[in-house]
């Protein structure tokens, strides 16, 4: 399994308008063959600072993440939608900063719920 994550910093001029458009984005997105899920986070960068989605002022920093089927449905992806989808979002360039990142997914531990799974 893949996950594929678009970070986003938005501005405060464009986060309304942005989060509407990104809802629709990601619904068109999962009708992709092999994109089966998709998460919305609110970010913290400085990974000592809890984010605090109700604080509407200045700069959101959103993570979406998407589980993708495997290698194959990623690289289709890659090959045949990313540049139009990508391309839906260019309006918003000067107030939105993307950076992608693709994470495989080598094992799973659980807690105490149950057994680990995954190769490693």
């Amino acid at each position: 399994m893949f996950f594929y994550e678009v970070n986003l910093t938005v501005t405060s001029d464009v986060i309304n308008e942005y989060a509407a458009w990104l809802r629709e984005h990601v619904r068109e997105m999962l009708e992709i063959d092999g994109f089966e899920a998709a998460a919305w986070y609110e970010r913290s960068d400085d990974a000592s600072t809890i984010p605090d989605g109700d604080d509407v002022q200045g700069t959101r920093r959103w993570t979406i993440q998407y589980q993708v089927r495997d290698r194959d449905a990623l690289q289709s992806y890659f090959d045949n939608q990313a540049e139009s989808m990508r391309a839906a979002g260019e309006k918003y360039a000067d107030d939105v900063e993307v950076s992608r990142r693709i994470l495989e997914q080598r094992s799973v531990f659980h807690g105490k719920r149950g057994e680990d799974t995954g190769p490693m």
